[in-house]
């Protein structure tokens, strides 16, 4: 007995979610595509996040001063990097949370589509192209 693959469960490449068509918009597939997209973005976040833990705790004494300075602000900036990896985890989880309540890839300010080209870019985004530039006038008219 053989088995037929289902190739309506396959994840999309890119390739394919760039091509397809409007009304494919937010399609099963086209979610399957951004769970793992986001999912394996979430991994290599985590992955890195356990790499600089063990790093950090390496104790690497050095007599020199010079070098425990650079050594100290190597784990300044590593520890900055992570903080802003912390914030895109979290953006990651929402993300995720977004396509299981079923409205990921939908604007938040107009309710019109993101778009797959901006979402592939930047699978976190909330606002469409036009309305991210409106938060963004708003947000230095306020000075912030």
């Amino acid at each position: 007995m053989t088995k037929t693959l289902d190739v309506s469960r396959t994840i999309p490449t890119q390739e394919e979610m760039l091509a397809a068509p409007a009304d494919d918009y937010m399609s099963p597939r086209q979610l399957a595509f951004f769970r793992d997209l986001l999912r394996k973005e979430r991994d290599a976040l985590l992955a890195a996040a356990k790499d600089t833990t063990l790093h950090l705790q390496e104790n690497e004494a050095t007599p020199d001063p010079s070098d425990r300075a650079t050594m100290e602000e190597d784990h300044t900036l590593e520890l900055r990097v992570r903080d802003r990896e912390r914030k895109l985890l979290h953006k990651i989880d929402e993300a995720l949370d977004r396509i299981e309540g079923g409205n990921f890839g939908w604007c938040e300010e107009t309710g019109e589509p993101i778009g797959i080209a901006r979402l592939i870019a930047r699978p976190t985004a909330t606002y469409s192209v036009e309305a991210q530039e409106r938060y963004e006038k708003r947000r230095k008219m306020r000075g912030g």
